[in-house]
């Protein structure tokens, strides 16, 4: 079996390689053997085959950062992310329109047989609830008319954080279809509170008790390593017939809640009364 996740000979990118989720991914990648070709703000001290300082807030910035690179690759992975106190339009940029722009830039160098995996989060459960509006917003074309939408539609994106991870969702299972016609597979993760080093912008926006509230039932936050792995996994071999798929990496809690197994409370407390999930 440990051939299936074997990356050796294979090439790589990973969005958002610096720190986090996104370095931890890049460092298991680099383990397993593979080229990894790294974007992000900041250096990244890997050992990586190339690296280029993007700003994903900037549609240019990407085209020149996937124009720069040569050949076929077997894997894109999208990492990068900002926190919800940030200002509302780059929140968007980052953790949605720019996904959709590098995925799709990447496309054309993606062989069959490829995956790209992506990073969510369990902030975005709630997407089943506005879907009328993320399909609206996921049919729009391109990164220009995406941010058109999106300021058009403040009222409806002032939960950038969340709405943006739900966005992800909807897009990834509505282009699930379209890229698996060209041999690419197109998934994502919704990790649940993970110990990263965006973990003190949550903790300014959200409730200690909140926090750990929504690490029922395995009462822990994740490491990086722990969501880096099925990111990992989906994009190899072994789940090649896994597509468009939204994959729960939370320790239980989503199940949990779902059954009535969790004790809510915290929860509810934290967020005024209302129990959706939005972390």
């Amino acid at each position: 079996m440990t051939e299936l996740v074997d990356y050796r000979g294979k090439r790589v990118v990973v969005s958002g390689c610096f720190s986090g989720m996104g370095e931890a991914t890049a460092r298991i990648l680099l383990d397993l053997g593979a080229e990894v070709h790294g974007f992000d703000y900041k250096d990244c001290a890997l050992p990586l085959a190339s690296f280029t300082r993007v700003d994903l807030r900037d549609e240019q910035s990407i085209d020149n950062a996937v124009g720069g690179l040569s050949g076929s690759f077997d894997a894109l992975f999208n990492c990068a992310g900002l926190p919800g106190n940030m200002d509302l339009m780059d929140v968007m940029k980052v953790n949605y329109l720019a996904v959709r722009k590098v995925t799709m830039a990447m496309v054309p160098k993606l062989k069959d047989g490829s995956g790209v995996a992506s990073i969510s989060s369990t902030a975005g459960n709630g997407w089943m609830m506005r879907l009328a509006t993320h399909l609206e917003l996921a049919a729009t074309p391109d990164f220009t008319s995406g941010l058109k939408w999106c300021e058009d539609n403040v009222d409806q994106i002032y939960e950038c954080y969340s709405f943006g991870k739900e966005a992800l969702i909807v897009w990834t299972m509505r282009e699930a279809s379209h890229l698996i016609r060209k041999g690419i597979r197109l998934n994502c993760i919704l990790p649940g509170p993970t110990q990263t080093p965006m973990m003190p912008e949550f903790e300014k926006q959200a409730p200690k008790s909140l926090l750990e509230a929504t690490t029922q039932p395995i009462n822990r936050f994740a490491t990086p390593e722990e969501q880096a792995r099925p990111l990992i996994f989906l994009n190899s071999p072994a789940a090649s017939y896994i597509n468009g798929v939204a994959l729960q990496v939370d320790g239980g809690f989503t199940g949990g809640a779902t059954t009535g197994q969790l004790d809510m409370s915290q929860i509810a407390a934290g967020m005024g009364g209302e129990t959706e999930l939005q972390l």
